[in-house]
């Protein structure tokens, strides 16, 4: 008798692609705080057991259904460009950004994954592990080696550049304090690095 484990296999893959879509078009629709385990279910055309089986909340769905649509391959991250112009690099990293900030298909999912972060400890930490962590040592790494290039402080505290060249960003959407142009991520970049660079000059002195 033929096995069945393979068609199994398929319907648990189909039902779990299912499950992460459905919690994508949702929060989308209804947002963070109207979007339950049970719509998902019914959207998906699922019971509600098979999502318990797989993730504990929804918060733990969307952070799946978020990850596989914007990042990837992370073993595999070409990392941010690299043309030997930190300037000019940070600035293209920053209006790519700022574009991906406008398009609801990724501002939707992304705003409704803070607000559960915010609220949830153990999401917060799987976040932390398997997106803002990996992204953060991306950014750090293009930082070393502009100073192995003599365009940054070779004491420079990588974490606090960090901060200081990208949140900015991150909390002008997430206040909705101003818009997000092209203009700003330049302006963000140019300030962030003069700084950095004008402390480094008074440090010397």
């Amino acid at each position: 008798m033929p096995s069945i484990e393979p068609n199994r296999s398929r319907r648990s893959a189909a039902s779990h692609t299912a499950i992460l879509d459905a919690a994508v078009e949702l929060v989308a629709e209804v947002g963070y705080a109207r979007l339950s385990i049970e719509a998902i279910a019914t959207r998906a055309g699922v019971g509600k057991q098979t999502i318990y089986r797989w993730w504990p909340s929804k918060g733990a769905v969307l952070l799946d259904a978020f990850l596989r649509k914007n990042t990837g391959d992370s073993e595999n991250s070409p990392g941010l460009p690299d043309t030997g112009d930190l300037d000019a690099d940070l600035k293209t990293v920053m209006r790519a950004s700022i574009e991906e900030l406008h398009d609801p298909a990724f501002e939707k999912p992304l705003r409704a994954l803070t607000v559960a972060v915010l609220t949830d400890d153990a999401l917060a930490e799987e976040y932390l592990r398997r997106f803002e962590a990996p992204t953060r040592e991306v950014k750090k790494q293009r930082l070393r080696t502009a100073q192995e290039s003599g365009q940054l402080p070779d004491d420079l505290d990588l974490d606090a550049a960090l901060d200081a060249i990208f949140s900015p960003l991150t909390q002008r959407w997430l206040f909705r304090t101003g818009p997000l142009t092209a203009d700003y991520a330049d302006r963000m970049v140019e300030v962030a690095l003069d700084g950095i660079r004008r402390t480094d000059s008074a440090i010397s002195r």
